[in-house]
């Protein structure tokens, strides 16, 4: 529970989203910064997901898509959205919350695969680690 709150508090909007904060954590990848605030071409107002900066300087994004991204009306906005989002130079991958959910490692495999930075020991054993109420 402890470390669902976190996640939370960290910018987790969704099921889905607090599952990518054990996936970080099960697989030891540093957590990603949630819900970043862009700005479209038309000067609206977006958010992402999760997003990674690397150590090269690239941007991976991560869209975390629930069953109601399925309908044609969601879908082809998120398709305009996410080309607005390649045209500004971020790489974008998408998966389902239940890919996340039940398919946990894969998702994880192709994040490492785009260079998401894993954490160090010493990194990794304070985000396994209840915050301190003291």
């Amino acid at each position: 529970m402890r470390l669902a709150l976190l996640d939370v508090t960290d910018g987790a909007q969704s099921l889905g989203e607090l599952d990518i904060g054990g996936l970080c954590r099960r697989y030891g990848l540093v957590p990603p910064a949630r819900q970043r605030l862009r700005k479209d071409p038309a000067g609206r107002t977006r958010y992402l997901d999760c997003e990674w900066d690397l150590p090269s300087g690239e941007v991976v994004v991560l869209e975390v898509d629930g069953q109601h991204h399925m309908a044609v009306e969601h879908w082809t906005a998120d398709m305009r959205r996410e080309r607005k989002v390649v045209i500004g130079r971020r790489w974008v991958l998408r998966a389902s919350t239940v890919e996340v959910r039940l398919d946990a490692a894969d998702v994880a495999a192709d994040l490492i695969a785009m260079g998401v930075p894993k954490l160090s020991g010493a990194n990794r054993a304070l985000t396994r680690r209840a915050p301190d109420n003291s």
